[in-house]
């Protein structure tokens, strides 16, 4: 916190570092873009002769050439940025704000958000080429990365929210593509279901800590629970109310049913789900409210408890799965658990790199799973013997995914 440039109340700056980076003045294009391309595919996207995909490749592209400049400013010393606006005011004591805060956790997820949907971007124009609702597809795939880059900016819980319920309106959509077929679309609806479930608590999570503190702002909420002005039994329920939203989000006991049976979604929804946006949604917001949930009595202890029934429930879960995307879906669950986990036992930085490595190990197995059931038109793994031969290129990219996922040397996953 000490690079931290905090635009508090009323636009007023107070500067606290030495220097801020040039890329920081328009990381608040990253969000926007996708967002902003969302739109022009809906409304333009069937008169182009992409049929939008351009559009939103583009957008995403942009972003992720925005992220890494301005992850290499962080890196080199240059100040954080936090800056708020007032969005209104009712009396003296209800202050609403929305803003956007560029620190080192949300240059990382950044960097994860725009890479792995870039890559998914462009995967889909050759796995979802011959799809009657192919520009639907891309303007949902476009909105659904620009609302998850818009929680990570947020610097408040009111803006953060809009972009939770966001990610969660588009996975529906995401999900249930092809609706056609029942099982989709109870999927999409067991997935919307059992969000709201956890939403619901995270909703009084989010007025718990206004009632305690007076403030929505993420940073001001860290800082009061470090200092010791609020804490005690209040805060441990209002962390834990926090973490119901995770609990749905970031599929972890007992709500993390709806996971697996998303895979009836295209394979390019469930890679980018999987590895960047959605389930790492409640392991973000985790991160990011950690001081106060380290200051929260036995916060973290629960959490830690549920990550560890989590991740060894669907770890056994997979080695029973037949359908190829099932077993990564409960390996990602498993995954995920781990990195709450981590953050669960205090290992911060453990649990975030692991959220960075997972993301492009698995949205490399998810896409080579795709190719593979492109290729034998199966997901039943017990009808793809012998595929070496005839797929080399996915074999090998197939086997560095696995190789990280099992976390063997040298690879990232270690």
């Amino acid at each position: 916190m000490t690079n931290l440039i905090w635009l508090q109340e009323h636009g007023e700056e107070v500067v606290e570092a030495s220097k801020q980076g040039f890329i920081s003045d328009f990381t608040w294009l990253v969000p926007f873009l996708p967002i902003l391309s969302f739109f022009v595919i809906m409304f333009f996207g069937k008169r182009m002769k992409s049929r939008g995909h351009n559009i939103g490749i583009m957008a995403v592209g942009f972003g992720l050439f925005i992220s890494l400049l301005g992850f290499i400013e962080l890196a080199a010393g240059n100040a954080a940025v936090e800056k708020t606006w007032t969005w209104f005011e009712i009396g003296e004591h209800l202050h609403i704000e929305f803003g956007m805060n560029y620190d080192f956790l949300t240059g990382i997820m950044f960097v994860v958000v725009t890479g792995v949907s870039l890559l998914v971007h462009v995967y889909s124009t050759g796995y979802m080429h011959d799809d009657k609702r192919y520009t639907i597809f891309y303007a949902f795939l476009s909105l659904f990365t620009g609302s998850m880059l818009l929680m990570v900016i947020a610097n408040d819980f009111m803006m953060l929210f809009v972009g939770w319920e966001l990610v969660g309106v588009c996975s529906y959509f995401l999900i249930g593509h092809y609706w056609e077929e029942k099982e989709n679309s109870s999927a999409a609806i067991k997935a919307f279901i059992t969000n709201r479930v956890g939403d619901m608590g995270f909703l009084f999570g989010i007025f718990a800590c206004f009632i305690l503190a007076g403030t929505l702002n993420i940073t001001e909420l860290n800082h009061l629970a470090e200092e010791g002005e609020i804490g005690g039994t209040a805060l441990m329920i209002a962390a834990l109310l926090l973490f119901c939203g995770v609990v749905s989000k970031s599929a972890q006991f007992p709500l993390y049913v709806w996971l697996p049976d998303a895979m009836a979604g295209p394979t390019p929804v469930s890679a980018l789900i999987h590895a960047a946006t959605m389930v790492v949604a409640g392991v973000y917001m985790t991160a990011r409210m950690f001081v106060l949930f380290e200051h929260a009595g036995a916060a973290l202890d629960v959490v830690a408890v549920v990550a560890a029934i989590t991740m060894l429930m669907t770890a056994f879960q997979a080695l029973v799965q037949d359908d190829i995307k099932r077993v990564l879906a409960y390996s990602t669950v498993s995954q995920l658990a781990y990195m709450m986990a981590a953050l669960g036992v205090g290992a911060y930085t453990a649990g975030v790199f692991h959220l960075f490595t997972h993301a492009f190990f698995k949205a490399l197995l998810f896409l080579g799973a795709g190719s593979l059931i492109h290729a034998a038109h199966t997901n039943n793994m017990s009808e793809m013997g012998g595929m070496k031969d005839y797929m080399p290129h996915t074999f090998r990219t197939f086997m560095i995914g696995s190789l990280g996922l099992a976390g063997i040397i040298p690879l990232a996953g270690f």
